[in-house]
């Protein structure tokens, strides 16, 4: 699992004028909590932009004045007209105790079924996940090699050393349909071979 570091400065003040002038500076409020006590303390918004607009999955190590702790982002409140990050939740992390994530899933290999002209759905892109700290995946590999059209991989076919998924087993991941185009291509040989 990749590292990112990010440093903050706890804050004296909490409240919401404070938290205004934080965003003023560039500055987003932020929580890290999960450990023996939790932190208010705020952090460059430039530095969360790695941990932020990605769909991977990083452990941050989060240096809060000096102290070095080891944490995942949990959560983000963006602003609703300006898309701007307003609030930072980070979880730290122990390597005794299990933490849910969304892990994103990675689509590997050719589908049979779209080779013919069948349309590949993906309806999940990531999987929640728990397991203990070292053994989180960076992201979930999903075979295509066997879809073949009016096939689907779900949930409960995909097996993790050390870790459990959460989703419902019966959930659909990735389905491929027939393709309008291909529906045609075979209304039509239908056809052919009744005027024979």
């Amino acid at each position: 699992m990749k590292s990112i570091a990010i440093s903050g400065s706890l804050r004296k003040n909490v409240g919401k004028r404070d938290a205004k002038e934080l965003r003023y500076e560039g500055k987003v409020p932020a929580v890290l909590y999960g450990g023996k006590k939790q932190y208010h303390f705020a952090v460059s918004a430039t530095d969360l932009k790695p941990a932020i607009y990605t769909p991977d999955v990083h452990f941050i190590d989060l240096d809060i004045d000096g102290t070095t702790y080891q944490a995942i982002l949990q959560d983000a409140q963006f602003h609703p007209l300006t898309d701007q990050v307003r609030h930072v939740d980070f979880l730290e992390l122990n390597d005794k105790k299990e933490v849910s994530l969304n892990v994103p899933i990675k689509l590997t290999g050719t589908s049979p079924g779209v080779k013919v002209g069948g349309k590949l759905i993906q309806k999940l892109r990531s999987l929640r996940v728990k397991a203990l700290p070292k053994d989180l995946p960076q992201y979930i590999e999903v075979g295509l090699e066997s879809l073949e059209v009016g096939k689907s991989v779900q949930v409960g076919s995909i097996q993790l050393e050390n870790a459990k998924v959460l989703n419902n087993a019966d959930d659909t991941i990735v389905s491929v349909i027939m393709s309008r185009a291909l529906r045609q291509a075979e209304q039509e040989a239908a056809k052919a071979d009744k005027k024979k």
